[in-house]
């Protein structure tokens, strides 16, 4: 029976394998389209310049953004390599916690194909940004906790250290995981193995890792703080944080999947006796309040919904058990007809794969921006290079570049050498501290801006070009195409420096 037990493992490790092996290699084949997204663009000039810490964000996606560059270039398939690892291992994560919540086969498969159906994951895969790796650590962070209250090996409390380490590495907001994990240790059995050294081992390892960024942090005024507080207000104040709960509903699952994950939320809080369910429960409530109270955005809290589609997947096979077998037959035809509509219209929505300008193209476009923000990069940056070299050559020694926004300047860092550019100047994020160049520059090129957003600039500036987004997309660059010369510099660069700094 043990070997029998092994084999069936071993065949279930095989399948969910295979599941996150296809998943990996989709993204792999289909992530060439369209171009570098502002967001990648900002990570590139940061991998460039590795740190321990920058304004917007911990260093682990720029180090593995810096590695991508290192082991393949500049290809922008190969770029999104490690996000596509991420989102399929959260799909297998997602199998081995509906395993080691009693799902069989079935369950397990329902689990990482349920995470491949949810429109967030999807376009993580597609693209390589902080989101798409804290993903996994929370998946991964559930999945230990899972294993310890289901009395696994206590030496995993070190795996679930490092976990939550590497996630307050890769985004802040990993945190409010930790919390959960707390509340869940003290809600549940495992507050016994507070008395041996295995938990507080872990914890150590987690501050240990994440100890270089606090220094950082430390060492820069706690600027996150800053920064996190003008992202707040901004998101708050145009409604981003608006309708949080019901946000929960469509935002971080795919709303077909509505049904299973509800069912697998259920499930979990109604267990009395069950350790792990009741640890998963923790893990759920406690973020989704904290969150809450916090005022985030909806899509915040989507790393927690793996658990859930793994519970409902669990919790569904329960129940199919005990029905007549014709009409639990009928119903797993209909969940899996479910299932895999919701995977068609995820692909679509979620897969860099639709030519511009096509039906499918305008929809996900109506459902997210995350393709139109890939449009137009080298474009803008070969109009900023015919502006620069319009001008005299003495000129241009003297000539520095203002981007407004930090795709724009990521953008000029990347494919400007080509055109044989000067490295951006800009004030938002991490660029600030990287200063204005010596010397300073005594004519400005500017990007990004309004005639009324220059118009107290003390310089004398005139439109000198514009920038033409392709195919007619419209994104943030499209809004504002004019490109300004900007001459006669009346003011001191030194002094009006560290006033500036901005973020976004």
């Amino acid at each position: 029976m043990k070997l029998a037990r092994g084999s069936a493992l071993r065949g279930d490790m095989r399948v969910l394998l295979w599941l996150a092996i296809a998943r990996l290699l989709l993204h792999l084949l289909t992530n060439g389209q369209y171009g570098f997204h502002r967001d990648e663009l900002a990570l590139l000039a940061d991998a460039r310049q590795l740190d321990w810490g920058y304004v917007a964000y911990p260093p682990l996606t720029p180090l593995l953004a810096r590695f991508s560059l290192e082991l393949f270039g500049d290809s922008l398939s190969s770029f999104r390599f490690f996000a596509a690892v991420a989102q399929a291992t959260a799909m297998l994560l997602a199998g081995l916690i509906a395993r080691d919540l009693g799902g069989r086969r079935g369950a397990q498969v329902v689990a990482s194909l349920a995470v491949a159906c949810v429109p967030f994951s999807m376009l993580q895969g597609s693209v390589l940004q902080y989101a798409g790796i804290d993903y996994l650590w929370w998946v991964l962070a559930a999945w230990l906790l899972l294993r310890l209250a289901n009395g696994g090996d206590t030496r995993l409390w070190l795996a679930l250290g490092a976990a939550i380490g590497l996630g307050m590495l890769t985004r802040y907001t990993m945190l409010f995981c930790a919390v959960g994990v707390v509340a869940a240790v003290l809600a549940t059995p495992l507050r016994r193995q507070l008395s041996t050294p295995w938990p507080w081992a872990g914890a150590v390892v987690s501050l240990l890792l994440f100890a270089p960024n606090a220094w950082w942090q430390w060492q820069h005024d706690l600027v996150y703080l800053d920064f996190v507080e003008h992202i707040h207000a901004r998101d708050v104040e145009i409604g981003r944080t608006d309708g949080f709960w019901l946000g929960q509903l469509y935002v971080n699952a795919h709303p077909l999947l509505l049904p299973l994950w509800l069912a697998g939320l259920a499930w979990l809080v109604v267990a009395r006796d069950n350790a792990g369910r009741r640890a998963l429960a923790c893990l759920y409530l406690v973020p989704a309040l904290l969150f809450y109270l916090a005022q985030a955005r909806a899509y915040y809290l989507a790393p927690a919904y793996p658990m859930l589609l793994a519970a409902g997947a669990v919790a569904g096979g329960h129940w199919l058990a005990g029905m007549r077998q014709a009409f639990a037959t009928w119903l797993r035809a209909v969940g899996w007809i479910v299932l895999s509509a919701a995977l068609a219209t995820t692909a679509m929505i979620g897969l860099p794969l639709a030519p511009i300008g096509s039906p499918i193209w305008d929809a996900s476009r109506d459902a997210h921006d995350n393709f139109a923000e890939q449009v137009g990069w080298p474009e803008l940056v070969a109009s900023v290079a015919a502006v620069y070299h319009a001008l005299p050559e003495a000129e241009r020694a003297r000539t520095g570049i203002f981007a407004s926004n930090y795709g724009e300047a990521g953008a000029i860092d990347h494919y400007g050498g080509a055109h044989g550019l000067p490295k951006a100047i800009s004030v938002i994020n991490s660029y600030w501290y990287r200063g204005y160049g010596d010397p300073a520059p005594e004519t400005l090129i500017i990007v990004g801006q309004s005639a009324d957003d220059i118009a107290d600039l003390p310089a004398t500036c005139v439109v000198a070009g514009n920038v033409r987004i392709p195919h007619g997309v419209v994104n943030e660059e499209s809004t504002l195409p004019d490109i300004f010369v900007c001459r006669d510099l009346r003011f001191d660069w030194a002094k009006a420096w560290p006033m500036l700094q901005e973020f976004g």
